[in-house]
């Protein structure tokens, strides 16, 4: 009896970061992309896409200059394709207000979107944009992707809160990210105002020039999510966006993400310019659970003394974020508050941590500028709560992070029950 009370407690799960009885990152996930093999394309994408067209995995096809799928059309993906973005001429891919995108992989057979540049990295071409008609806060309830894309089909928002711009599942996007000039760079995957009745599952956003995950406004659910080793962003929520995000990890490198001002695991903005927002309309507001965000660093104390580690999450003035249940691993500090938000009942009731794991990090939660938290610790070191603070290395920390191959990142068991003390 005794030995099966002490099996059964080993194959348990924790409740906390990424979950699953299994690593849910086996089979459709690649971490070392660059070693992946390269494969040549024999059809072209290029101009619009008018009408409803389908990708075969028989084929291997290449994004040349800006592709946009126009009039309403359905681009669908069977599952083993591989969509190329041209790095010559940063190929993108943007799926217009009322087009649709149905990519749904498998497990076993994910559809992939990469570089055909001989050494591939971060920014070689451009990235997926999905465009969609529901809420946003701009003024006019209207905004454009302003890069260096057509402003005619740029256009995102609307009042459908419910709608469909359609299917992402099992999918892995690699090396996007282009550097616009005078401008920003482009993300992995961007998300404008797309309805709830969007499907975002299972996908991967690896080595991205810009964030990996960037949703600006919309009511959106998405799990599953990964990103791995952004220059910027992991996941950046804005524009007034309604977002539920579960069971989702994100991986940064001290070497590789940026640390720069506005480069985290998780970035809550209400808005991105102030003066083009409506504040009659819904401010952004995150909901998430069993998330990971973790540095990756076998020393990341020396890291952090080094300069190069920055906050892990950062919630901007007017901005509601819910976390619960998730780990937050090696960062300088766990959480960052605006400078304009102040430090009172109001604010902190729209701004929760409960059954969090802080883990290797300088510092839990402060205030933009503001040395002294001792207000938010006790606050949020409060038995309510149920956070947990632990000094534990990462090795021992998460099931088998530094796998070459299958890592996987989940914790290990009996340490969410590591100190709480702070």
């Amino acid at each position: 009896m005794i030995c099966l009370l002490i099996a059964a407690g080993a194959s348990a799960q924790q409740e906390k970061g990424i979950i699953g009885y299994a690593n849910w990152l086996d089979n459709w996930t690649e971490f070392k992309p660059q070693k992946s093999d390269s494969k040549e394309a024999n059809q072209i994408l290029a101009g619009n896409i008018t009408e409803n067209t389908k990708l075969m995995k028989k084929n291997v096809y290449i994004l040349q200059g800006n592709v946009y799928v126009t009039n309403n059309a359905v681009l669908t993906i069977d599952p083993g394709t591989v969509i190329i973005g041209d790095a010559a001429t940063k190929g993108t891919l943007v799926i217009t207000k009322g087009a649709k995108i149905m990519a749904e992989g498998q497990e076993t057979d994910p559809i992939v979107f990469t570089s055909n540049a001989s050494m591939r990295k971060a920014g070689d071409w451009g990235g997926l944009v999905i465009l969609g008609d529901a809420p946003i806060n701009k003024f006019g309830g209207v905004g454009s992707y302003n890069m260096d894309l057509d402003p005619t089909l740029t256009v995102y928002g609307g009042n459908n809160v419910a709608s469909s711009s359609g299917v992402l599942k099992f999918v892995r996007i690699e090396f996007a990210g282009k550097k616009v000039k005078g401008a920003d760079s482009f993300n992995g995957l961007t998300v404008a105002g797309a309805g709830n009745k969007t499907i975002l599952e299972n996908i991967m956003v690896s080595y991205s020039g810009g964030d990996s995950f960037a949703f600006y406004g919309g009511d959106v659910n998405a799990s599953q999510l990964v990103s791995y080793k952004s220059i910027n962003d992991d996941f950046k929520i804005t524009q007034g966006a309604q977002c539920r995000l579960f069971n989702s990890l994100a991986v940064r490198s001290s070497y590789l993400s940026s640390n720069k001002d506005g480069s985290r695991c998780l970035e809550v903005k209400a808005f991105e310019k102030k003066n083009e927002t409506d504040f009659t309309r819904k401010s952004t507001f995150v909901s998430a659970s069993n998330l990971t965000m973790l540095n990756d660093s076998e020393n990341i104390k020396a890291d952090i003394q080094s300069g190069l580690v920055k906050e892990a999450i950062y919630v901007a003035e007017n901005a509601s974020l819910e976390l619960k249940r998730s780990v937050v691993s090696g960062f300088n500090p766990a959480v960052l508050l605006d400078s304009q938000t102040a430090v009172n009942a109001d604010n902190l009731k729209k701004i929760k941590f409960q059954e969090m794991f802080f883990n290797q990090c300088s510092g839990n939660i402060f205030t933009e500028n503001n040395s002294d938290n001792s207000d938010l610790e006790n606050w949020y070191g409060n038995t309510v709560f149920s956070n947990v603070y632990s000094q534990t290395d990462n090795k021992e920390t998460f099931v088998d992070i530094y796998n070459a191959k299958r890592p996987d990142y989940r914790l290990q068991l009996g340490k969410i029950t590591a100190s709480s003390g702070k």
